[in-house]
């Protein structure tokens, strides 16, 4: 099993080719975010992430939703890759929306006055950490996922189309599917200039 982990943190890449198709269940992939859910760590045990999950039809609308936003503000002229890009989003099989509890910040900055200004930070520290759970577990079972962040401009929109309450903060989303295409490839800079070990 570590095995496994270790290889979809070396593997889990960005996929904008992905199919209307899973390699696994809905019920699995169900499975797999819950489970990141409840045990992704966060900073003083917050639990402040929120996540939904969209398939299906709620899917496609999630991106008609982005689509039609960009084309408000996109010069026509410039809209085409605009276009081609949401639309590759759209093909996928789901999106996963993640959001930031803003009440639950607030009530550690009132609590914890001294740690403040911090908390905002953990809090995007905390996501960051679901993100990455969710996105490899993905990668083990097959699906291949991307991140994207058209907040704020979608926000409204989302919050009103799936009756999202306010205090929650729209932080990205991860559409996903059956890989189409080979991601392309990766620089990894040498280890070397980013890791110091003193012992």
């Amino acid at each position: 099993m570590s095995n496994d982990f270790y290889s979809a943190v070396k593997h889990r890449r960005t996929y904008y080719g992905i199919s209307k198709e899973s390699t696994v269940s809905d019920e699995r992939i169900q499975e797999v975010i819950s489970h990141a859910v409840l045990y992704t760590p966060s900073a003083f045990n917050s639990q402040s992430a929120r996540v939904v999950l969209l398939l299906g039809e709620h899917h496609n609308k999630l991106w008609d939703i982005t689509k039609e936003t960009l084309r408000k503000i996109v010069p026509a002229d410039q809209f085409a890759s605009t276009d081609e890009k949401i639309n590759s989003f759209r093909n996928g099989y789901g999106t996963v929306l993640f959001f930031e509890d803003a009440r639950v910040v607030q009530g550690l900055q009132e609590q914890f006055p001294l740690y403040a200004d911090n908390f905002p930070i953990w809090s995007q520290q905390s996501s960051g950490m679901l993100q990455f759970v969710i996105w490899t577990s993905l990668e083990i079972e097959g699906l291949g996922a991307s991140l994207q962040h058209y907040n704020p401009l979608i926000d409204d929109e989302v919050k009103k189309e799936w009756n999202i309450p306010n205090e929650w903060k729209l932080i990205a989303q991860m559409p996903f599917g059956k890989p189409t295409a080979e991601p392309g490839d990766k620089e990894i800079k040498p280890i070397e200039e980013r890791l110091k070990i003193f012992k």
